[in-house]
């Protein structure tokens, strides 16, 4: 259709751009936000295993740790390209969402398999020369996001206990590249806290729906009421759950400090501060963008991984 037919108000519009015009010349500056490179962040729990047995520092567990969080990002990219292409269409009614790259027409969509595989490929490939066991591991969080993009999300309930899986794969891996164990509250923990900010990200997709019109076929098995008391429930789980960990009689004997409680005040107040901008501060969004974005929780963290860092390597 020739362009002069379009009204000037529909040009310009987000769906009009991505429909009815080619896409326009792919820029470097759009490659983060098309990989969603602020979701790494979420990939940090590799490093958790090392961190936490005080061995991060010891050989070469450090480079193996930080190969493992690549390939997870490179992994998590790559399925984040197919899920932005197969809900472009819905992106587009989404006020937020609707800005992705591939729904704004900032990438040609018959370039994203494409890319999408030469990520997997790179992934798999690292993790394999890396550790094999540890490139099982990222094959089967590959092949559980996939089916998660292709319908699982929108099974309620379902939907944040795949989340919650995805941090225990990455919590495992981190385990085999530093070549420690797993403790039962070091999972425990995680799978806790990944539910939270599963259903977090639940609530945000709640607020943004517009005019309370359910944007995601998963959201109607939730509303606020809901996720509000589940993230209650289980952020007191989670408090709880650490400090057992920090006094556990195992835990104090492996690392050898009884002090490893002093850092459940950060745990403590990270929980509040997100509550405060929840429920207070009516700022609910991503949590990924949230830790990079607030500034007393990045300060909570900071001293969280200080404190603990300081106990466990300094004596």
């Amino acid at each position: 259709m020739a362009e002069h037919e379009h009204p000037p108000a529909a040009e310009h519009s987000p769906a009009a751009t991505a429909t009815d015009r080619s896409p326009r010349p792919f820029r470097l500056s759009t490659l983060p936000r098309l990989l969603r490179v602020q979701q790494w962040v979420k990939n940090g729990f590799v490093l958790f295993p090392a961190f936490f047995a005080g061995v991060i520092l010891h050989g070469d567990v450090l480079e193996r740790t930080a190969l493992g969080f690549l390939c997870f990002s490179l992994a998590a990219s790559a399925i984040y390209l197919l899920n932005d292409l197969r809900d472009v269409e819905q992106d587009r009614q989404h006020p937020v969402k609707r800005h992705r790259p591939i729904a704004a027409g900032e990438v040609n969509p018959a370039m994203v398999p494409w890319a999408s595989g030469l990520l997997a490929l790179a992934a798999l490939g690292g993790a394999w020369l890396t550790e094999p066991r540890f490139a099982l591991v990222v094959a089967a969080y590959m092949v559980m996001n996939l089916f998660y993009s292709l319908g699982l999300k929108h099974v309620p309930i379902l939907d944040v206990a795949i989340i919650a899986l995805g941090f225990l794969l990455r919590v495992h891996a981190g385990g085999i590249l530093a070549r420690v164990p797993n403790s039962e509250w070091i999972m425990l923990v995680t799978f806790l806290l990944a539910l939270f900010l599963g259903l977090a990200k639940r609530r945000d997709d709640l607020v943004q729906a517009d005019g309370g019109k359910k944007l995601r076929a998963s959201l109607h098995g939730y509303n606020l009421a809901f996720v509000d008391a589940g993230m209650a429930m289980l952020a007191a789980l989670v408090v709880q759950s650490y400090i057992m960990y920090t006094v556990s009689g195992e835990v104090t004997l492996r690392l050898g400090t009884d002090k490893v409680y002093i850092t459940s005040g950060f745990v403590v107040l990270g929980m509040l501060r997100y509550f405060q901008l929840t429920l207070v501060e009516k700022r609910t969004g991503d949590p990924s963008k949230l830790v990079l974005r607030d500034r007393p929780i990045q300060l909570i963290i900071l001293g969280w991984v200080i404190s603990f860092a300081i106990i466990l390597y300094a004596f």
